[in-house]
């Protein structure tokens, strides 16, 4: 969905480590991280020594080292479970670096929120919560935040980043996006089966997967679309945010 791009770090981490999470039984984030501390490697540990006490002013507002490696080292922890299997570390330099572009992002587009006179209600974050739960197939806001708080995250820090997610959507909403065509769609279509067909030619005939009409992925063809150009225009935004802003990193 298009507001998965997702500026705050809080609600990336839903979508980025929880979508394998459920009620089905599958693993927590808490239980794949005792698992890899088992296995023969050990995780990769953040590098956390030299965040300065502000890693940056946007407009005079301070994001501090303190909030940054908080949620430096929930996305680590993730990334580090990846890095295990694939065998490759991560590049924390490079990790930092986009860790602070989207708190960067995220502050700025709070503030265009404020100054078109949105607002952010605690109801507001507990109904998002609660959607937040349920994409990811738990019970529960409170399971979510249980999820959050094992990933290193305080329930004070990600009900602030989610009244800025409460916020930023709102501005998301607000954004002129042009519908889809009918020939933009067809051509997403086209592409996907042409994928499609080439993925069973590599494999048996039993084993090939059958190829849907338009008609039966034009919602999901439709969403898709929506999300990409949504996205766009917003990337969009965020430049044009981000020429007219005073900017300073320390990291």
């Amino acid at each position: 969905m298009p507001k998965k791009l997702l500026l705050s770090i809080a609600a990336a981490l839903a979508a980025f480590s929880l979508a394998a999470c459920g009620a089905d039984g599958d693993e927590s984030a808490s239980e794949q991280t005792e698992q890899s501390q088992q296995g023969e490697q050990p995780l990769p540990e953040p590098e956390l020594d030299n965040i300065p006490d502000v890693v940056a002013v946007v407009n005079d507002r301070e994001i501090s080292g303190e909030v940054f490696a908080e949620s430096y080292e929930a996305q680590f922890q993730q990334l580090a479970m990846q890095s295990q299997m694939t065998g490759e570390e991560p590049d924390q330099d490079e990790l930092k670096s986009q860790a602070l572009e989207m708190m960067i992002n995220s502050e700025l587009l709070t503030m265009e929120a404020e100054d078109q006179g949105f607002s952010s209600s605690e109801e507001d974050v507990d109904e998002l919560l609660a959607t937040m739960a349920e994409e990811n197939g738990l019970e529960s806001g409170e399971a979510l935040m249980e999820e959050f708080k094992s990933q290193g995250l305080s329930e004070e820090r990600v009900r602030e980043d989610l009244h800025k997610e409460v916020l930023i959507q709102q501005v998301i909403e607000d954004l002129d996006v042009a519908e889809p065509t009918d020939d933009e769609l067809q051509e997403m279509y086209d592409q996907q089966v042409e994928q499609l067909e080439a993925m069973n030619e590599q494999v048996e005939e039993d084993h090939a997967q059958e190829v849907p009409s338009f008609e039966e992925m034009e919602k999901q063809l439709t969403e898709q679309a929506t999300a990409e150009k949504e996205n766009e225009v917003l990337s969009g935004r965020i430049e044009e945010l981000r020429e007219q802003a005073d900017i300073e990193t320390h990291l």
